[in-house]
């Protein structure tokens, strides 16, 4: 499969209270358009970390990741946030919507970095909101949404530029279980229907399920990268979580 991310050999240190502390050590994989990947492991294992350094959030203290063949690691900061505003959507955790902004302002808002003109940014954020299922709730703000409404938002915001990469941290931490369903039911449409490539951190079973492959992380080391069965929908075992 052709290639989008390549990780090579990545490590990533902080130094805290005069501590060197390690977050990732020598981490690699290849991630293929078109995958719906999942970083899975326990609390403090590195997740995070990955989704910010694939992100261009953070840089790597060593090792390289590169998006489409380009280093990261030798773009300046300006040329790492074009290439976040051009290549990547984002959906945290915590939805990050704008509360004075109407659900299609937010969803608009990237486009509004871009420059493009307002019938084009019109036309591409309500198709990405009734993509979401939202478009009755265009002009509603996000205090007039449900929790699982704001996340589905987040992730028409996510998508309205046409991004090659999809990064998500923990999108189903808050929400219900109807409301989970109703989110990966969204992403995995839109990984099949569109071939968009997700990339989301999780310890949730219900997504780790829908996930097509699984790279597990422990001490900031890949302890196992494992390809699930798509066809036969396989689920990941409990007993690995």
């Amino acid at each position: 499969m052709d290639s989008l991310v390549s990780i090579e050999r990545v490590s990533r240190y902080y130094a805290m209270d005069h501590t060197r502390v390690r977050a990732l050590e020598e981490v690699s994989a290849e991630i293929s358009r078109g995958e719906f990947l999942a970083v899975a492991g326990p609390s403090g294992s590195g997740k995070s970390t990955l989704l910010n350094l694939v992100g261009c959030i953070d840089r790597p203290t060593s090792g390289t990741v590169r998006i489409e063949n380009i280093d990261t690691n030798r773009l300046a900061a300006s040329e790492l946030a074009a290439l976040r505003r051009l290549k990547i959507g984002f959906v945290f955790q915590m939805f990050n919507l704008i509360p004075v902004f109407t659900a299609f302002e937010n969803v608009e808002y990237p486009l509004l970095l871009q420059g493009l003109g307002k019938a084009e940014r019109r036309h591409r954020a309500m198709e990405a909101l009734e993509q979401a299922g939202l478009a009755d709730r265009a002009r509603h703000r996000p205090d007039l949404l449900s929790g699982g409404e704001r996340q589905r938002v987040a992730v028409a915001r996510a998508i309205v530029h046409r991004p090659a990469l999809v990064l998500a941290d923990e999108p189903t931490a808050n929400l219900d279980t109807t409301n989970a369903t109703q989110l990966l039911d969204l992403m995995r449409d839109l990984n099949r229907s569109l071939g968009l490539t997700f990339l989301f951190s999780t310890h949730d079973p219900r997504l780790l399920g829908r996930a097509t492959r699984v790279i597990r992380l422990c001490d900031g080391r890949v302890s196992a990268d494992t390809n699930l069965a798509e066809a036969a929908n396989e689920p990941v075992s409990p007993a690995g979580l």
